[in-house]
């Protein structure tokens, strides 16, 4: 029983591995649903929550930003996070968190960027490059080899 618990705990990683991976490389993503038992097994927050949260956060940033300075991507860094929280199936407080972090993310630049300037997109692109790597770095430390 123990042993059928962690394959499905590496499998669930594995997937969320593969989606974060694919959220801010540019690859669509691909809806997975983990087996129910692998959604039961979650305890409390994962160890990446750290860097799930910021992930949520340069999302948010990006779903403001990016169509601010003219990609045509209107609906597609709130369609990852909405995504991502479907994949995590996060409890109350953890939905809160992930959905504030992506909310803050979109607040803090329309608060301050009204139109696409220099710095907009050099912000839109630096975020590009830290959410991929955040990702490979998650995906490396947590997903299944």
């Amino acid at each position: 029983m123990m042993l059928a618990v962690l394959r499905l705990q590496s499998f669930r990683r594995g997937v969320r591995a593969a989606l974060l991976l694919g959220l801010v490389a540019g690859v669509p993503a691909v809806a997975f649903a983990p087996p129910a038992a692998a959604q039961s097994t979650q305890g409390g927050a994962p160890p990446y929550e750290g860097d799930l949260l910021r992930l949520s956060e340069i999302l948010g940033a990006l779903h403001y930003l990016r169509p601010l300075c003219g990609a045509g991507e209107a609906t597609r860094w709130r369609d990852e996070m909405q995504g991502l929280v479907d994949l995590e199936a996060p409890s109350g407080d953890r939905r809160g968190q992930l959905i504030s972090a992506f909310n803050n993310g979109y607040d803090s630049y329309k608060q301050v960027y009204r139109s696409c300037t220099p710095s907009a997109e050099l912000a839109s692109q630096r975020y590009l490059e830290t959410g991929a790597k955040l990702s490979r770095d998650i995906a490396a430390r947590y997903g299944s080899n």
